[in-house]
């Protein structure tokens, strides 16, 4: 199978949310909870993650998680993790009960494909371009058709190298020339379908005026994590890190890193 089709099979599995001016959609990919031990890459970033939370909370947004939530690739055991990242779950659980959360699974949460849709489709209501949200996997032919034997490496290979500094050259997020691929494949699709194509998986963002093909990013990053905020019909690209007040004490803070691009 092509990864236009499994593109195409990933819309035909989805949740449809409205899209109009009054919608605030706060989009996450790539937190990739673990354990919290050595391999746990979300644990360094939880601070800032629990504090975006609870920013788009209050300011009444609606809350998207576009697969790799859970690291379901190095860690057996999804209990351990809520269990780890329990302050997380309870304010996930505030999203729920106010009808503001929606998440999909990837490649390294593939195990709760039963129990989560594959993809989120936001109908425009004002006249322009719909928008599909996917992971972004599905362009990935290691990463989806072979995604056992990639979890298989990545649990008893991959892991143990990691604590050296070992990058896994599978990995869409450490390896450059399968980013560019994919980031291809994905543009493509985008173009062709005349659609805006949102995901995230290689973990780096990209927002730009005119180009169908949009990237979350990841809340892995070292210095910080990445959110798309979709707000009054625009898109805006933010970084969420720690700074410095002028007293020399730490805060965090939110910046914007590509200002509001219509969707038209």
């Amino acid at each position: 199978m092509s990864f236009e089709k499994r593109i195409a099979q990933a819309f035909s599995n989805g949740t449809a949310l409205p899209l109009c001016k009054c919608s605030r959609y706060a989009v996450f990919s790539d937190c990739h909870r673990g354990c919290g031990n050595m391999s746990d890459n979300f644990l360094r970033n939880q601070h800032l993650y629990f504090a975006a939370l609870e920013y788009y909370f209050r300011e009444g947004f609606y809350y998207l998680e576009l697969g790799d939530g859970e690291e379901l690739w190095e860690n057996r055991s999804l209990a351990r993790i809520q269990e780890m990242h329990n302050e997380v779950y309870r304010k996930m659980e505030q999203f729920k009960k106010r009808d503001r959360f929606c998440k999909i699974y990837g490649n390294h949460d593939m195990e709760l494909k039963h129990e989560l849709p594959e993809s989120i489709y936001l109908k425009n209501r004002e006249g322009g371009r719909d928008v599909h949200l996917i992971h972004g996997h599905q362009a990935d032919f290691f990463n989806s058709v072979c995604w056992k034997v990639s979890r298989f490496l990545v649990r008893y290979l991959w892991k143990p190298l990691e604590q050296f500094g070992v990058n896994d050259p599978t990995s869409a997020a450490r390896n450059h020339r399968k980013v560019h691929k994919y980031e291809k494949h994905m543009a493509e699709t985008a173009e062709s379908k005349d659609i805006y194509l949102i995901a995230g998986h290689s973990h780096r963002p990209h927002l730009v005026e005119d180009e169908l093909y949009v990237n979350v990013g990841s809340c892995v990053h070292p210095w910080g994590i990445t959110v798309l905020e979709i707000e009054n019909m625009r898109m805006s690209l933010v970084k969420w890190y720690m700074g410095t007040r002028a007293e020399r004490t730490l805060c965090v803070e939110r910046e914007i890193l590509e200002e509001e691009i219509p969707i038209k």
